[in-house]
């Protein structure tokens, strides 16, 4: 059963630090309900937002007749300012820009410290670590702040909700015939 006390935070707090100063990172380190040890990411130059947002938009695009429930909801993600990071799928969803997925691959290394242990056994649904990580970048109360300049996504919001528009109106007009 994963378990994280506030003593193995204290253990694990300086390695993360040390990541989070590497990178120019502000964050919050805690721990939920005592199997969980959480990151809170509350600015930085890095652009994280923007790096999620291009595989968001890149699988979107992928489907030349997309839905138009998919591209209003791709259009809606590309307007928020705060992601709850994917540990398993960081290269996938960070590989648009290499010095966010360097952070984010050794924010959850350091997380993880040097005795973390996985022996999931999903097939006989058998979970057991030592602990889970969240990494949180911004909220929907407090936003992620970039104090870089972050990428505007207005232009490629307007180009889903159009999409999203000819789409309806091609199956009204079909559904007419």
């Amino acid at each position: 059963m994963a378990y994280v006390s506030q003593e193995d935070k204290k253990n694990l707090t300086p390695a993360i630090k040390a990541v989070l100063k590497k990178y120019n990172v502000k964050a919050s380190i805690a721990v939920r309900h005592h199997s969980t040890l959480v990151v809170n990411i509350k600015s930085s130059p890095l652009d994280i937002i923007s790096a999620v947002n291009e595989s968001q938009l890149e699988r979107t695009r992928l489907d030349l007749e997309c839905n138009p429930h998919d591209c209003k909801t791709t259009a809606a993600r590309l307007a928020e300012q705060y992601v709850s990071v994917n540990e398993y799928w960081l290269e996938e969803n960070y590989k648009s820009d290499p010095v966010v997925l360097a952070f984010l691959l050794e924010l959850k290394e350091a997380m993880h410290g040097p005795d973390y242990f996985c022996e999931d056994d999903i097939q006989t649904d058998y979970f057991h670590r030592s602990h889970y990580i969240d990494i949180n970048v911004g909220s929907w109360s407090k936003p992620y702040i970039c104090t870089d300049s972050p990428r505007d996504w207005t232009p490629e919001i307007e180009e889903l909700k159009q999409r999203a528009e000819q789409i309806i109106e091609s199956q009204k007009t079909a559904m007419a015939a």
